[in-house]
């Protein structure tokens, strides 16, 4: 195992953290689009009892997502975690909200309602993806730093830290770039369509099915026109490519030329997109596969976003590009752990599929059994 195979390795874990942390977006995409789905208070339920089920798989991913890239990445969890603060925070505040607001909505003594914690529910429906999304796209599109490694060891250094925001945004900045709007929407209507694929599969409740139906096709057209439009134009755009000797320079079309350099990352890409144009097509036109969209398109989402991110960070490409000076970009090479604690990260990495194994497990025991109006009445229900 040399020193690069473990830097690869790593960013194909972290990777698919966040491939997966992508899919179970889901939640937050049925919760944006709950009161329309469900059509009363009683249908509402219904939804959020649903995806009330899974919430804590998202958070856990998220938080894991971040604590694998603080380990293996340690330069870009201070640079993004800590200079975008701001976009980070909104992140995490949604995401709490939801965790409060899922306890909350109708429990006994709730002054604000329950349509105020329904309200927190549809918020983090809405930020989540969007600036998660957001998050993703700065991968291609950059990011308003500057890494200055000398300050940490410069005696006359005011603030010795390594790394900066160039402005007073801190991360936010990056939301007036529309290319990552439009990646960042793009998610949003991915989870919505994850989120209706996965009640369909998962709520016993013919109205519900029906609705969903049409909610499906509204989220599913927006989505579609966003990511091509995105894909296009990444395939297109200049790239951030480094040398051997670390030097960060602009590559014409250079994520397409990665794609070419990887055929397998080309070939899994197309197999991603086309099984998640699949799983929404079995819901749309065949009745006898109903319910089964959410695994097709699930799986496909996380082959697609791996293929991504892998994309933008493998083949000597900056993974994370700085637009306020172009040799602080980011790379597999210049912001990575020691190679100590990547080879011992390395053995202990060996228990992920019993994790992942534990997962399914309990996955399967709590979807035994599909939610039905008789079920939300119980002293349990959300």
């Amino acid at each position: 195992m040399t020193y690069s195979f473990l830097q690869h390795y790593w960013c194909f874990i972290v990777s698919l953290l966040g491939a997966l942390l992508v899919f179970l977006l889901f939640v937050q995409g049925a919760n944006s689009v709950a009161a329309s789905l469900g059509g009363s208070p009683e249908g509402r339920r219904l939804v959020y009892n649903s995806t009330g089920r899974k919430w804590e798989f998202t958070f856990t991913t998220l938080v894991t997502f971040g604590g694998a890239f603080f380990a293996s990445f340690p330069l870009f969890y201070s640079t993004s975690f800590g200079g975008a603060y701001w976009l980070w925070m909104i992140i995490l505040f949604t995401f709490v909200l939801q965790a409060v607001s899922y306890e909350f909505q109708n429990k006994l003594g709730n002054l604000l309602g329950p349509r105020t914690f329904q309200f927190f529910l549809t918020l983090n429906g809405i930020l989540g993806p969007l600036l998660l999304g957001g998050a993703v796209a700065t991968f291609f599109e950059g990011s308003n730093f500057i890494v200055e490694k000398d300050n940490m060891i410069d005696p006359t250094a005011l603030t010795p830290v390594i790394s900066r925001w160039a402005n007073a945004s801190h991360g936010l900045d990056a939301l007036l770039n529309p290319w990552v709007l439009v990646f960042g929407f793009a998610v949003v209507f991915l989870a919505r369509v994850l989120g209706i694929l996965y009640v369909m599969n998962n709520v016993a409740d013919d109205a519900i099915r029906s609705r969903a139906r049409k909610h499906l096709i509204g989220a599913a057209v927006p989505f579609l026109l966003l990511f091509v439009a995105y894909l296009v134009h990444l395939l297109l755009k200049d790239g951030y490519a480094y040398t051997d000797e670390g030097l960060i320079f602009m590559e014409p079309m250079k994520y397409l030329h990665n794609l070419l350099a990887m055929p397998y990352l080309l070939v899994f890409l197309l197999f991603g997109i086309v099984s998640v144009l699949w799983g929404i097509g079995i819901e749309l036109f065949r009745k006898d596969e109903q319910g089964k969209g959410i695994w097709y398109a699930g799986a496909g989402t996380v082959v697609t976003v791996l293929c991504l991110l892998l994309t933008s960070a493998w083949n000597h490409t900056a993974y994370y590009p700085s637009t306020a000076d172009l040799q602080s970009s980011l790379t597999l090479a210049n912001s990575c752990s020691s190679e100590f604690t990547l080879r011992t990260m390395f053995y202990v990495s060996l228990l992920v599929p019993f994790v992942l194994a534990y997962i399914i497990y309990a996955w399967r025991a709590i979807d035994s059994k599909k939610i039905t109006r008789e079920e939300i009445q119980s002293d349990h229900a959300y």
